[in-house]
């Protein structure tokens, strides 16, 4: 299959991918008195602070009203945990390759790797955060869906397409740090019009369609209905976004590798 050639690679270099996982994970909260705790505090707070928001400030849309104040702050929560996945990658990665000019330019590193160790790193980030979303919608439903148990087949084939597009701004990173501003302009935007504070249903139809080429916010309303309201997604849906992820994997890995010798020179 297209996709081992990858996968084989970051076996084989697994030992240095969590060397550096563990490494930069113990660095973020070093010298802090807290430590990881801070990990935990900042999505309670925001969860928090959408739940105060939407019951006082805002209110609930009309489509949300139905499930409640509470139902539809995790919503945007749970919306917000893959989106802020996603943002931490697209502005991070044009600059991965200039972060580790060093390891690159004195010694024979697989440059390949850092998509890897920065993928992971922010998928621990965003677990803790899930792991609070669970909390809460236990404490407001006292259960969970069974079509909870099929998240992995949503997570798994986001976490693809996450490292292909980390792959493909590292390459082009490289050669301009142009890349960086263009993803500070173009992640804000794209949070709007990503349906986290609202459903493609809420879209008019005519545009729905636009709406559903969002990869990433398929992925977001197929967690949903699969954590919070115990829908399965739509089979083509779902078969053209997992097809899509993997396609853009394979591609970004090919890019990559392609101008891989030439990155020490531009960098």
């Amino acid at each position: 299959m297209f996709v081992v050639t990858p996968l084989e690679r970051a076996w084989h270099f697994r030992e240095l991918i969590r060397a550096v996982v563990r490494r930069e994970l113990t660095v973020r909260f070093r010298g802090s008195m807290l430590g990881w705790l801070w990990a935990i505090f900042g999505p309670l707070v925001m969860l928090t602070a959408y739940t105060v928001i939407f019951s006082n400030a805002v209110g609930v849309p009309a489509s949300a009203a139905a499930h409640g104040v509470f139902s539809y702050a995790i919503s945007i929560f749970a919306g917000l945990i893959l989106f802020n996945l996603f943002s931490e990658l697209a502005y991070r990665a044009p600059m991965l390759l200039h972060e580790h000019t060093n390891f690159i330019k004195k010694s024979i590193f697989p440059s390949e790797t850092l998509a890897w160790t920065a993928t992971i790193r922010a998928i621990v980030y965003a677990a803790i955060s899930f792991a609070v979303l669970l909390v809460f919608q236990l404490l407001l439903t006292h259960s969970l869906p069974p079509t909870f148990l099929l998240l992995p087949f949503v997570f798994i084939p986001f976490f693809l397409f996450l490292l292909g597009i980390t792959w493909f701004l590292m390459a082009l990173g490289s050669f301009t740090r142009d890349v960086t501003h263009l993803m500070a302009s173009v992640v804000p935007v794209m949070m709007f019009a990503t349906p986290i504070f609202y459903s493609t249903t809420d879209v008019p139809k005519h545009l729905q369609l636009v709406f559903k080429l969002n990869i990433v916010g398929d992925y977001i309303e197929m967690m949903r209905g699969l954590l919070l309201f115990g829908q399965l997604p739509d089979p083509i849906v779902y078969i053209c976004t997992v097809l899509a992820s993997l396609v853009i994997f394979q591609l970004s890995y090919r890019f990559f590798m392609q101008y891989k010798s030439v990155f020490v020179d531009v960098i």
